[in-house]
């Protein structure tokens, strides 16, 4: 038999050069849906071009090549190389579920900036704190003054306006001694000095706190020139012994931060034979022997006193008349005629003497 011809045998179909370009199609479309898929059918394509087709080695070397470019192309293709196409997956089934892609794809709207409430503090501790969380504090004068404010310290915070998108802060203050006015840029609201002229101090002190004054700015006085000017303490005390003769400032006068406030005092009870104010101040005495030149008024009694021949009454009638004018005497105050005795209203005894100024006055003996 000639062998050349003997014709040639037939390959089965699956290692022909059709089926093995087919498996390259194969492995494009495969990768096009899933590139895991595409990936693995790749490899065994590429298998298959090195043991099936009888080509040269140069050509399974370019089916090889060819078979991953393929893969490559498919699944971009595909979208399988697409970073964003999770992405779009989920954002897709949340659509489907009633959510915008609009809503999911964007941002959420940040929280609006809350800021401190620094009204009633002071200036300087508001401003730094403003600064601390991040804002630009500004500050101006919250009455109708236009005043310059150059010592933060001194100065409290009556209201605030704050932008949140700029981040700052201004202040409208006042000085602390001051009351907030009703609004910014409005008068400062001073309280008004009441009529407290003939009140005991017990209404007078309920007559101020009402004006909203504050009675630590309250000075008391005495009327008396023997008298000694009582303490809020002591005044208290005897409230209703305690009158008010005269005040300053007068009735209708706003009282502001440098206006000083007195009380010019009385004092009398029920047992006192003079119950009434002095025309003015420090100008008659309460007791009538405290006056000095209430010793010629009575000279001539002593006199005939001491030519009655009896020293010890004599001394008596000192006592009870110049001594304590028929009542208690008040340690310091002018008293007559020198060495009359008496007691204070604790029961203290008490002599009358010169004093550092010169002038008779109850001392303890």
């Amino acid at each position: 038999m000639n062998p050349y011809n003997t014709p040639a045998s037939s390959r089965p179909w699956w290692k022909t050069t059709p089926a093995a370009f087919g498996m390259l199609v194969l492995v494009a479309l495969l990768g096009a849906l899933s590139f895991p898929l595409g990936f693995l059918v790749m490899i065994a394509a590429m298998v298959a071009m090195w043991v099936l087709p009888p080509w040269r080695w140069f050509a399974k070397l370019g089916a090889t090549f060819g078979a991953f470019v393929l893969l490559t192309v498919g699944a971009s293709l595909g979208g399988q190389l697409d970073d964003n196409g999770k992405d779009k997956s989920d954002a897709k089934v949340r659509n489907e579920k009633g959510t915008s892609a609009e809503a999911t794809s964007s941002s959420p709207s940040p929280k609006p900036l809350k800021i401190a409430d620094y009204t009633g503090k002071q200036l300087d501790e508001a401003a730094q704190q403003a600064r601390s969380a991040g804002f630009t504090a500004g500050h101006h004068d919250a009455a109708d003054e236009n005043r310059s404010i150059l010592v933060l310290s001194e100065w409290k915070v009556c209201f605030q306006k704050n932008d949140a998108a700029a981040r700052t802060i201004d202040f409208a203050a006042v000085k602390t001694s001051e009351p907030c006015p009703e609004r910014d840029g409005g008068p400062l609201p001073w309280p008004v000095m009441p009529d407290v002229v003939g009140a005991t101090y017990n209404t007078a002190v309920k007559d101020l706190e009402q004006a909203g004054i504050d009675l630590d700015r309250v000075t008391l006085d005495d009327v008396y020139l023997d008298i000694d000017s009582p303490t809020a303490d002591e005044a208290a005390e005897d409230g209703d012994e305690w009158r008010v003769c005269f005040q300053s400032p007068g009735e209708g006068t706003k009282v502001t931060s440098t206006t000083t406030v007195r009380l010019d005092l009385g004092k009398w009870s029920d047992y006192d034979l003079v119950q009434r104010c002095p025309a003015a101040k420090n100008t008659t005495y309460k007791i009538p022997a405290n006056d000095p030149d209430h010793e010629s008024d009575d000279s001539a009694g002593r006199k005939h006193s001491s030519s009655g021949g009896s020293s010890s009454s004599s001394s008596g009638g000192s006592t009870n008349d110049g001594g304590s004018g028929g009542g208690t005497v008040h340690p310091g105050s002018f008293c007559s005629p020198p060495g009359a005795t008496g007691v204070t209203k604790a029961g203290t005894p008490m002599v009358c003497g010169p004093g550092s100024d010169g002038r008779n006055r109850w001392r303890s003996p």
